[in-house]
């Protein structure tokens, strides 16, 4: 069986009369990503600063890699990294002087953390602006350092909150790949994100969170298949078209499709997307009713979260989270 490296259960805290968690419960195996997914406010940041001892749980039980949370911070810290929304690096000095810094404060003497810092410069693509100031430094770019202070002393588990927030997609691309480096080489990466996207991309397994607790959880396809599996969708010609468009949908699919006038598009679900769609595109030349488009694709996360959470992944939760930044620390 796989080791659990992280652990919550039934975790509360509260902020004065904010419920910021409300019976969080969390497992993450070793060496996965795990991602924690949900809009602002649903209580990711405050799940990672309780998980890695920067707040005090109110109550509950947490444990990382086999240490209790609340009575053993100390041996949690040791074995862990946090890179938090906003990059802890200093502006003034260079990406190498940033992470000689971080290694003498880690306890490195000046050869050996010289040389970590060379070390996390070429494996983050970073030699070639090592000498530069960290000010000077693209967000992408920023954000890499910030990743390789984290991993100064290799961390068993890192938290990583939001860290492609505000990113270009080059440069979200780029964490990306700096995340999959890390997990490959044996580091357990608890990832919280409102980018659907990046869910899908990194994480392992996906726990979606709203109103400071777990409201689903399972792999990305797990959850998309709780709304029913593929869908067909055919997009008329004219909006007089439609009518007929959707009649031909429901007799070959054998199931009533949702119509959408604006966009000219009747959507119905299938369970075998290919034999649907050969059936759809014979009966259209049989019936010379013609379409702009036709085609299949599967439910997006986007749309699992709408499902289960009534409100997009954006969106901002009504009631009010503390917000604090937090910088690498392990």
């Amino acid at each position: 069986m796989t080791a659990t490296a992280i652990s919550a259960e039934g975790i509360r805290k509260r902020y004065g009369d904010t419920q910021a968690l409300d019976g969080f419960d969390l497992t993450v195996a070793e060496g996965t990503v795990h991602g924690l997914l949900g809009p602002n406010g649903a209580g990711k940041t405050t799940a990672v600063r309780t998980l890695a001892t920067l707040s005090r749980i109110t109550e509950g039980r947490a444990t990382v890699c086999g240490f209790d949370v609340a009575g053993q911070p100390d041996e949690v810290r040791a074995r862990i990294g946090l890179t938090g929304q906003y990059a802890a690096v200093d502006e003034t000095l260079s990406g190498r002087q940033n992470l000689v810094l971080f290694g003498r404060l880690f306890g490195l003497r000046g050869g050996r953390a010289r040389r970590r810092a060379d070390e996390l410069l070429t494996q983050f693509a970073l030699t070639d602006a090592a000498g530069r100031s960290a000010g000077d430094y693209s967000g992408g770019m920023r954000r890499r350092l910030d990743l390789a202070a984290s991993m100064i002393v290799v961390p068993r588990v890192l938290f990583l909150d939001e860290p492609t927030t505000g990113l270009d997609p080059r440069s979200r691309n780029q964490v990306w790949d700096a995340v999959r480096s890390l997990v490959a080489g044996g580091t357990t990466v608890l990832l919280t994100t409102q980018y659907l996207e990046e869910a899908d991309q990194l994480a392992d397994l996906i726990s979606v969170m709203d109103a400071g607790r777990v409201v689903a959880e399972g792999t990305a396809d797990e959850l998309k298949a709780r709304l029913g599996g593929d869908r067909i969708e055919v997009v008329a010609r004219d909006v007089t078209e439609l009518p007929d468009t959707a009649a031909l949908v429901r007799r070959v699919c054998d199931i009533e499709p949702e119509v959408n006038y604006e966009t000219c598009q009747v959507v119905a679900r299938v369970n075998d997307r290919v034999l649907a769609l050969t059936e759809v595109a014979a009966a259209l030349r049989a019936t010379g009713l013609e379409v702009t488009d036709l085609g299949t694709r599967r439910p997006s996360l986007d749309e699992v979260f709408l499902h289960l959470t009534d409100r997009p992944a954006g969106e901002r939760a009504a009631r009010r989270q503390p917000t604090r930044k937090e910088g690498s620390a392990a």
